[in-house]
């Protein structure tokens, strides 16, 4: 898996390439928090490459949205293909993100 990360102004977004399965989601979860120390709380992960995700997947986007709560912050999600989103809604997890239609969306959140 490939993990680009950009700067948006004062927002990071983060694009991994590829699914966020297995060991990738461990690797993925490792990079989103690292990552995230480098912010002001301004995250976005954009899953316009991702074409899938396990539960370990909905673990490490679940467990980098809560280290964002403790510090009063949330974590946007973006882009995510139509398998994505239904895995999100099949679990009972689309109300633990907040979701946009692509990356300029999310980051403009932030205003």
């Amino acid at each position: 898996m490939v993990i680009r990360e950009q700067r948006h102004g004062a927002v990071t977004v983060l694009y991994p390439e590829g699914p966020i399965v297995g060991e990738d989601a461990t690797a993925f979860k490792l990079a989103a928090e690292e990552a995230a120390k480098k912010t002001l709380g301004r995250f976005v992960v954009d899953l316009t490459g991702t074409p899938f995700l396990d539960s370990e997947g909905l673990v490490a986007l679940l467990e980098i949205s809560e280290t964002l709560s403790q510090s009063g912050h949330a974590l946007r999600l973006c882009a995510a293909c139509e398998t994505v989103r239904t895995i999100l809604e099949l679990t009972g997890m689309t109300e633990h993100f907040n979701s946009f239609a692509d990356a300029n969306s999310a980051v403009r959140s932030f205003l």
